[in-house]
């Protein structure tokens, strides 16, 4: 079994603890059934939100999902001129016998403007 990293990322319409929880978890959804994981597939998952999020950490999502004994952390995002606001990222690290090159990374909504370079 070979560790991997998914990438992913969606942008909130507003910065609302409940609105947070049900993008964020939607993204964690995604991300579990598009690379066929479960929760037990999950190292740990890194978060980032950008500077204009306040309302909630994007990890309570997470454990509001069932991952509760997944290590997780929070941590701002680089505050960039011109960067696509209200944006969190993930990255997650798994355990998973998927080649490399066919990890499914998930950018929701008008996040997917930010890797244009992969199909969603």
């Amino acid at each position: 079994m070979a560790v991997r990293a998914v990438r992913g990322a969606v942008q909130l319409e507003r910065d609302e603890a409940g609105h947070m929880e049900e993008q964020v978890g939607a993204l964690l959804t995604a991300v579990l059934e598009r690379n066929g994981l479960t929760a037990d597939d999950l190292i740990s998952i890194w978060f980032t939100a950008t500077p204009d999020l306040h309302s909630d950490f994007p990890a309570a999502a997470a454990r509001k999902l069932g991952i509760v004994d997944v290590p997780l952390i929070c941590a701002q995002e680089l505050d960039i001129e011109g960067a696509m606001p209200r944006v969190v990222r993930i990255l997650a690290h798994i355990e998973s016998d998927t080649p490399r090159a066919d990890i499914n990374h998930v950018y929701l909504g008008a996040a997917a403007a930010l890797r244009k370079d992969i199909a969603q």
